[in-house]
């Protein structure tokens, strides 16, 4: 069903003006007995929708798959992805592109229902999300958002009135997602799999025309597509690294060419600092462990350049060589951008050659006493180190010396390093503890503990006395673990 709509979508549909090939034109299955549970406000007024409109019966109905918007052009889109190392052909099980919706400002961006039913991609699977697991894309995307890091938006959730299988039966709910796109690594592989040149081709010009408009009248717009990809992934991976942000199931099919982090399964925030950590269940040998994320993402981006050779150039050695030399970048522009943001950490204006050693120093000091990594960071920017166990270990008076003395050969004073650091160490992440609190909440009924969350996460960098009961990690003894939640 369509219908003109108050809600102010302003859809097009660029992307199946690509061969029929990379989608299958699906529309949304039936939600019995839809119930919009919460509401991004601020990302709806951005979107320059209105927010009345949303909360009332189209909004609902758009949001549950069972009013397609005026100009809308429902798609389940195709892709691959190597999986824990496994290369398979996939595509969206179980959510639907409504279309592109256009901003006032101009900018395109995906809506996508998450959850929404059965797709001819689902491979066996119902199509279906359960409440718990939409709820937590939702908290941790917007505080990937209010962290500054490039990410996926939430903008809804909505309960569809049914019950869903898994393991217990679970409420059934659907995401709506916003993304700058949802071109993933995936989606190359999807086209080099299928060996039809002008295909992979007439992709690449889409990526570039939407990501990269700048590079379309370079001498190889297709090096440099990729040169740009490499950029914001290690731009984006730095980020990652520098909040202690474990994505859990770094596949390739959940890379995107925007830079942007897409898919918060069995993702987690580090509490004791470990490059090891990992959270995810079904992550039984740490590929994806936090210290791991660099070099998974640099081997997908392989896979990314591997399905540009023939584009690159017509000798296939030759389009080797130009895939190679890109990816040499990747190593040399994570550590610039990794060390730029850990200079910021720790209040450094300036550039000492001794700075990559200070902060290595600092992670083992934190390796070695099992220090909280954030609250280490703030308690270093609030002059609290009488909040940190670390403080009485062997070492850490050594290490604050050098700190302090390195603070003092800059020019800055005490009070703008301070500042520096305010604005790039969190006073608070969404707690893997404080998360699972909001969920067990909201799926008895009640959403004022996650609203309350959410609230508290929307500026992690205020440093306010309502954010510190937020602080303490969990108490618990027992090792967390994360699911997909599929």
């Amino acid at each position: 069903m369509t219908k003109s709509d108050f809600v102010g979508w302003n859809f097009d549909n660029s992307y199946t003006r690509l061969p029929n090939t990379f989608y299958a034109e699906t529309l949304p299955e039936h939600s019995p007995s839809p119930e919009l549970v919460i509401l991004n406000y601020p990302l709806a007024a951005e979107l320059g929708l209105n927010e009345e409109a949303l909360e009332g019966e189209e909004g609902r109905d758009v949001f549950a798959g069972n009013l397609i918007p005026e100009g809308a052009k429902p798609i389940a889109q195709a892709y691959a992805g190597h999986q824990f190392g496994h290369f398979t052909m996939l595509g969206d099980g179980r959510a639907v592109l409504l279309g592109e919706h256009i901003t006032p400002a101009g900018k395109r961006v995906d809506i996508q229902l998450k959850g929404s039913g059965i797709t001819p991609f689902s491979r066996g699977g119902d199509g279906r999300a359960a409440l718990g697991p939409m709820l937590r894309e939702f908290i941790i995307s917007e505080a990937m958002h209010a962290l500054k890091i490039p990410t996926t938006r939430s903008l809804s959730v909505t309960v569809t009135g049914e019950m869903i299988q898994r393991e217990e039966l679970l409420e059934g709910a659907i995401l709506t997602r916003v993304a700058s796109s949802h071109l993933r690594v995936g989606t190359f592989q999807y086209a080099a799999a299928r060996q039809v040149p002008e295909d992979l081709r007439t992709l690449a010009d889409y990526a570039i025309e939407r990501h990269f408009p700048e590079v379309s009248v370079e001498a190889n717009p297709y090096a440099s597509l990729l040169r740009r990809v490499i950029e914001r992934q290690a731009s984006l991976i730095a980020k990652w690294q520098l909040v202690g942000f474990i994505h859990g199931v770094m596949n390739t099919d959940n890379m995107t060419i925007s830079g942007e982090t897409i898919d918060y399964g069995p993702c987690a925030f580090m509490d004791v600092y470990d490059p090891a950590t990992v959270f995810s269940s079904i992550d039984r040998q740490g590929r994806y462990a936090y210290g791991n994320q660099p070099g998974i993402a640099e081997w997908n981006l392989a896979r990314f350049a591997e399905t540009l050779l023939p584009l690159l150039h017509d000798d296939k050695e030759e389009a080797i060589g130009i895939a190679e030399q890109e990816l040499s970048r990747f190593g040399k522009l994570y550590h610039i951008h990794w060390l730029s943001g850990m200079r910021n950490k720790l209040g450094f204006f300036n550039e000492e050659e001794q700075d990559v050693q200070l902060a290595k120093d600092l992670l083992q000091l934190m390796k070695n006493n099992r220090a909280d990594y954030t609250n280490t960071f703030r308690a270093l920017t609030l002059d609290a180190l009488e909040e940190l166990p670390m403080c009485k270990a062997s070492g850490f008076d050594e290490w604050l010396d050098r700190w302090q003395g390195r603070l003092s050969r800059q020019h800055q004073s005490e009070e703008e390093s301070k500042k520096l650091m305010m604005e790039n160490n969190p006073s608070v992440i969404p707690r893997n503890h404080r998360v699972e609190e909001a969920l067990d909440a909201a799926i008895e009924g009640d959403f004022g503990v996650m609203e309350n969350l959410l609230d508290v996460l929307a500026d992690p960098y205020a440093h306010t006395e309502e954010q510190a009961e937020y602080t303490a990690p969990s108490k618990s003894t027992t090792p967390y673990q994360t699911f997909c939640g599929t």
